[in-house]
């Protein structure tokens, strides 16, 4: 399990396709302050998606994509010298900073913007950052509720109709990949994993059956009242 909370950036050095790949499948990413705590076989979040640390040396390692990352995610089309969010899993009883995140990405968004709030201080203004989520995802979202936007936990400001806002603080903007990003950029998205268990909940309850039963999707209300 993650947080969101991204402790280092990495650099890919090369991404190398494999037999019978749909896409590129082995990537390598120096990450000289991360790598000395892995462990082959240890899991680490890359921009959102949990994979499998491989070929560690003490300034990089190498993760394989199994065909449904590559078509879930954006992995498959970096390049080498793209920046990538890193964070390592959250040690049982740890302070949770972010919300419950586990680096499995529902799908892939679009960055429509990320503009400064003071565009003269630039170094030390908040963003205002636009995403368009798939449709069959913002179901999921809330108004100040949480979302994770490339291994980024962050607190939706708003939302309308497929769009998501949220804001970024100067930390946040210099700190992870964001400020690599520009409009139409493809970013993963994970929504909160507490929605999507309420709604299967559901679904088992509201299931068809001989007694006609209403039909039930998860709605922002239903969240907000039952405390998510």
């Amino acid at each position: 399990m993650f947080t969101g909370l991204i402790e280092a950036t990495g650099v890919i050095v090369s991404v190398v396709p494999t037999r019978n790949a749909v896409g590129p499948t082995r990537f390598t990413v120096s990450a000289p302050t991360l790598a000395p705590r892995l462990r082959i076989g240890d899991s680490i979040a890359v921009s959102g998606v949990c994979l499998t640390a491989l070929d560690i040396t003490m300034t990089q390692f190498s993760a394989d994509l199994a065909e449904e990352t590559v078509q879930r995610t954006t992995l498959s089309k970096l390049k080498a010298g793209a920046l990538v969010n890193l964070e390592l899993p959250t040690p049982a009883g740890s302070p949770l900073g972010g919300h419950v995140v586990q680096g499995h990405v529902d799908g892939v968004g679009t960055l429509i913007a990320l503009d400064p709030i003071d565009p003269s201080n630039e170094a030390e203004t908040d963003w205002r950052l636009r995403v368009a989520v798939p449709s069959h995802l913002s179901k999921y979202v809330a108004s100040q509720g949480s979302i994770t936007i490339d291994g980024i936990s962050l607190t939706v400001a708003g939302i309308i109709g497929d769009v998501v806002s949220v804001a970024i603080i100067p930390h946040t903007y210099a700190a992870t990949a964001l400020h690599t990003l520009t409009p139409g950029s493809p970013v993963n998205i994970e929504t909160d994993p507490l929605a999507k268990y309420a709604e299967r909940q559901a679904e088992l309850l509201y299931r068809p059956g001989p007694v006609r039963r209403p039909v039930w999707t998860v709605t922002e209300e239903y969240l907000l009242e039952n405390g998510y």
